[in-house]
């Protein structure tokens, strides 16, 4: 469905509430720790966030690591990429948990 079907605009997205609101998320997961722009899982760096003008640029480790982590990159352009992306994080956060 687009926005002519339902007569309204999704309204706009603001990339610096938006960073706010997940950074409150991650936290609220409580097994993440924020440390300085990411969050670390048992002292391991698994995400890192940074703020552009139109998006949030966002680095999740495709699996901890006391070495340099694998990031997949992520560009969080919309709320429902956020949704997504903190979608997949509590996926791998659960597999982590589980492959320990």
């Amino acid at each position: 469905m687009n926005e002519e079907e339902f007569g309204f605009a999704a309204p706009p997205f603001k990339p610096a509430e938006a960073l706010l609101g997940l950074q409150r998320s991650l936290r609220d997961t409580r097994v993440l720790a924020e440390r300085g722009d990411g969050f670390e899982w048992k002292g391991l760096r698994v995400v890192e966030l940074a703020l552009t003008d139109t998006a949030i640029e966002a680095r999740l480790a495709k699996r901890p690591s006391r070495q340099v982590p694998e990031w997949d990159r992520h560009t969080l352009d919309s709320s429902a990429a956020v949704r997504r992306f903190t979608d997949e994080l509590k996926k791998r956060l659960a597999r982590w948990s589980e492959d320990e």
